[in-house]
């Protein structure tokens, strides 16, 4: 039997704290998994939905982006895939009865793991103007609600139409044909918060916003070079394919300020050796300072330069454009201030090289940590350098691998779901659809709170996500949101978003990933997109949680139909009736997706071309790959002070959190911690088990603190600190982003330690 959620609020800045671990998975993780599924679906659920995760015939999970291969595992997912199927296919209910129970104001002091732990929400719900509770409400009325405040706007761009990455493209691409089609392009989405510095680099050097490798090519790398990433807890299932990858004789350096269990020893639940002895993966760790990462490419690039016939010069010639300047900056590299950038010995680097000399098949994956600080872009642009010193674009093992974090993030992107769309696309989607859509730019996440603040922007509408929790700046956030006239929120279960309210609110329940999809014209599939551009159907298996539900697309179908009235001749009712003459639509207007409907009907899907993957063609300004040759960035920290990054825990999928422990960092019982290297720690005067406020320094003057943290003596790099996000959200400065991208600088957040009284 599941379990009952909890009752409560658990105390969470008293957590146990013990020695990290240095091997990730095995015995552990599968213990974990089934008593997490089970609380939450209980045995038989468990087994009949967990057989049907990621398989050709079953439902894309829910949590991250990795690929699959052609021949499936039985059990096709990892530890974190199982817990957000486990959350979404849940056995616990939110109903109305509990709104009735818990006012607005009950539920704004509530954590965010106590809201997700309640279950799937039942029935539509409005809390109208002034009011203390939510109230059931009927979906016509919801949609009429919606059509009234949308109308009464000034303009279209007053309203914000933002996308979580668990959106399928079906619902995505009907979204952003609906913004277009209102009138505007605020459509902000997650990965303006994550990958947005990565799509930048990209698209300006190799013409291509995306990674250029298949799972394929990882496992034929000579050199994979993991940099700004902790799979072992966001990105599991690449640990199996890193596994393959070394028994086929790669060798991997990872690249982090913390050390992370998965890349240390990776204990392959799937075998018998896996589960007893593991196996090493790393053969090189770099635990470079925060921000450092640029300074340490750039001395690569120069190196390389300087080692005769290390140069590709045929593929220099023939296919790139910029090497010139770029080589001249590469050469006035610095030994002296790129050891003071990235804290890293002149020994370590010079293995690191003649590991990349040895290779010829070289990959670079990466995530947040390398794409969430002020020269996130340029920092790419060097990785893209590197790469293309060696001709490692193009070349099977090898190229650029941006891992996503959220199981449809790249899809909706594709879709059409940017600010700032391709004029291609609003050509083609004017021919298919017969209306002119806005052509000017839209707001990003950032500029859309930044309106929501000011003044200007006034309906705030989220398909999926935790908007709230998951953006800069907490405090100015959550007023700006607060400022709203309308915000709604389609959702399958409780987060801070649905506390933080405009002037009225809308918690609209959705089918999950896991639930059964039949609309008038029979069941349907949706489909998603990887980290690596294969495209496949998903099929929940699971009845509802509730006969009251909708799914994303019937939702934007109706939404459009009350907003656009008789004078749209948009099909909205074709397209929820039957999600195929979506489909049909998008194989017109996005490249790529030409007989779209017979290609997810083959098992396993499709990949979607990729110029300079595929042909060594590069669709940039210039036709040719760009090298460039940006200054060399890096944080400079205060004396006395530490770079702070925000990161996961193990038991916490972007701002859902599962549970209260990290057991890979030893943490247990809690998440307000702060990890402290031990050296700095002792400078400071803080003890292992002492307490301290997080205060940021900006230059805004502005305070912004995080009490209540226990310190913790970690193994991270000098000078350098981590802690849990949401709860540090609130340290980083709005206006601290990436240049170029606008995302967020999450990852260099300059902090001093106030000691704070023993909670």
């Amino acid at each position: 039997m599941a379990s009952k959620p909890p009752a409560g609020d658990p105390v969470q800045d008293t957590p146990q704290v013990g020695a990290p671990q240095h091997a990730a998975a095995g015995l552990p993780a599968i213990g974990h998994t089934l008593r997490v599924a089970q609380q939450q679906m209980g045995v038989g659920r468990t087994a009949r939905t967990l057989m049907k995760v990621n398989q050709k015939d079953g439902f894309d999970c829910p949590g991250c982006a990795w690929p699959e291969g052609d021949k499936r595992h039985v059990a096709e997912f990892c530890e974190n895939g199982a817990k957000a199927v486990a959350e979404e296919a849940t056995l616990r209910r939110v109903t109305p009865d509990f709104f009735a129970a818990h006012p607005l104001s009950d539920l704004a002091r509530r954590s965010g793991y106590w809201l997700g732990q309640q279950g799937r929400i039942t029935q539509p719900m409005y809390l109208p103007e002034g009011a203390e509770r939510y109230e059931a409400v009927t979906w016509e009325r919801a949609f009429a609600i919606i059509a009234e405040e949308l109308r009464a706007l000034g303009s279209p761009d007053e309203a914000l139409f933002y996308t979580s990455g668990r959106t399928s493209n079906e619902a995505a691409f009907l979204l952003q044909l609906f913004a277009r089609e209102f009138g505007t392009n605020n459509l902000p989405d997650c990965s303006n918060m994550c990958h947005e510095s990565s799509g930048s680099a990209l698209t300006e050097t190799i013409g291509v916003g995306k990674g250029s490798v298949s799972l394929e090519d990882l496992h034929q790398a000579d050199l994979i070079i993991v940099a700004g990433q902790n799979p072992g807890t966001n990105h599991p299932r690449m640990l199996s394919a890193l596994e393959q990858a070394k028994a086929s004789g790669a060798r991997i350096i990872s690249v982090n300020p913390l050390p992370e269990a998965g890349l240390e020893r990776f204990k392959n639940p799937q075998t018998p050796r896996g589960m007893l002895k593991g196996t090493a993966l790393n053969d090189l760790f770099l635990q470079i300072r925060i921000g450092g990462d640029q300074a340490l490419f750039r001395l690569l690039n120069k190196l390389i330069l300087e080692t005769g016939g290390a140069v590709d010069e045929e593929f220099v010639r023939e296919h790139t454009e910029g090497f010139e300047d770029f080589a001249a900056a590469a050469r006035a590299a610095d030994w002296d201030a790129t050891l003071a950038a990235t804290g890293l010995g002149r020994d370590e680097i010079e293995q690191a090289l003649r590991m990349v000399l040895d290779s010829r098949r070289t990959v670079v994956c990466w995530a947040m940590g390398l794409t969430q600080h002020k020269h996130s872009v340029a920092t790419i642009r060097e990785v893209v350098n590197f790469l293309l010193l060696r001709g490692n674009i193009g070349r099977p093992g090898a190229g650029v691998c941006p891992v996503r974090g959220h199981s449809n993030v790249q899809g909706d992107r594709t879709m059409g779901i940017f600010e700032r769309p391709a004029p291609a696309f609003l050509d083609a989607l004017e021919k298919e659809f017969g209306f002119a859509p806005p052509r000017h730019h839209g707001l990003d996440v950032v500029r859309s709170i930044e309106a929501l603040r000011d003044g200007k922007a006034k309906v705030f509408f989220a398909m999926g996500g935790n908007f709230v929790a998951a953006s800069p700046d907490t405090d100015v956030t959550e007023a700006a949101m607060r400022r709203a006239r309308l915000t709604v929120h389609v959702s399958t279960k409780l987060n801070r978003s649905h506390a933080v309210t405009g002037r009225r609110a809308l918690i609209l329940p959705t089918l999950g990933r896991t639930d059964k999809d039949i609309q008038a014209g029979g069941r349907q599939v949706v489909t998603v997109e990887d980290s690596m551009g294969m495209v496949h159907a998903s099929r929940g298996n699971l009845t509802p949680a509730s006969p009251h539900l909708l799914s994303e697309p019937a939702i934007v179908a109706r939404m459009a139909r009350a907003v656009l009235g008789p004078s749209s001749t948009t099909p909205w009712e074709d397209f929820e009736r039957d999600y195929s003459t979506i489909r049909d639509r998008i194989s017109r207007v996005v490249p790529g997706f030409e007989d779209f409907n017979a290609k997810i009907a083959r098992p396993g899907g499709f990949t979607l071309p990729h110029g300079p993957r595929d042909e060594r063609r590069f669709p940039t300004a210039t036709g040719k790959a760009n090298f460039t040759a940006a200054p060399v960035e890096y944080p400079e920290v205060p004396e006395g002070r530490l770079l702070l990054q925000t990161l996961r825990s193990h038991d916490q999928y972007n701002t859902t959190v599962y549970g209260l422990d990290d057991r890979y960092r030893g943490i247990k019982g809690g998440r307000r911690v702060v990890l402290v290297n031990p050296e700095d720690a002792r400078e400071l005067g803080l003890a292992d088990g002492s307490y301290a406020d997080l205060v940021g320094e900006w230059k805004d003057g502005v305070e912004r603190r995080a009490t209540g943290f226990r310190v913790v003596h970690y193994p991270t790099a000098r000078g350098c600190a981590a802690a849990y996000y949401p709860e540090t959200n609130v340290l980083v400065p709005l206006d601290s982003t990436a240049d170029t991208s606008n995302t967020p600088a999450s990852k260099s957040v300059i902090v001093r330690l106030e000691q704070s009284p023993t909670v």
